[in-house]
């Protein structure tokens, strides 16, 4: 397993693969390698999502303590721009993003550790998305910032003049100025 610090506090992987003509095998999990890459973690669920069209925007979502949500991201069909925006109060990188291509074709994963929004866009048609949680999903705990909040800034990977396709909840999502005083992780 190859880990590699994209700022912020948040980590690609890239799990080993041994393969022959018939195909591959990989642990994309293995709990002792994660202990030693620094990632202690008490997975909690697995989520999936399906995505049928390319620009489908989800995101930046987040849960506050005391739900709060490590996670762990991977791409089983497709292609995303994945998104990690630091949103823990008094950090010194507050509203700074990283971000990361991940793709089943790269098989790297995207490891964002609790008091980060994360989000993604689809860069290619049915793309599904595979992660793990350190917490259940908790609606009273759930928020959402803008996609666009023009003080994080984020550079989506999109057509000029092309608009995303978003959730009704994504649409509406408010700027991290607006509930940065009720933040808690």
């Amino acid at each position: 397993m190859e880990v590699r610090d994209v700022g912020l506090g948040v980590l690609e992987i890239i799990p080993r693969r041994f393969g022959d003509s018939r195909g591959f095998f990989s642990e994309t999990w293995q709990r002792e390698r994660f202990r030693q890459a620094g990632i202690n973690v008490d997975w909690m669920q697995d989520n999936q999502s399906f995505s049928a069209d390319v620009h489908v925007l989800r995101g930046l979502h987040f849960q506050l303590a005391p739900q709060a949500q490590d996670k762990l991201i991977r791409v089983l069909r497709g292609s995303v721009f994945d998104v990690a925006v630091d949103i823990r109060p008094g950090s010194s990188t507050f509203g700074k993003w990283v971000s990361c291509v991940l793709s089943a074709a790269t098989f790297n994963q995207f490891y964002i550790p609790k008091g980060f929004a994360h989000g993604f866009l689809t860069l290619t048609p049915e793309v599904e998305v595979l992660y793990k949680v350190s917490a259940p999903y908790a609606p009273e705990c759930d928020r959402a910032i803008a996609w666009n909040d023009p003080l994080i800034g984020i550079e989506w990977p999109l057509e000029k003049g092309a608009q995303p396709s978003l959730s009704a909840k994504d649409a509406a999502a408010p700027l991290l100025a607006d509930i940065a005083s009720s933040l808690a992780f």
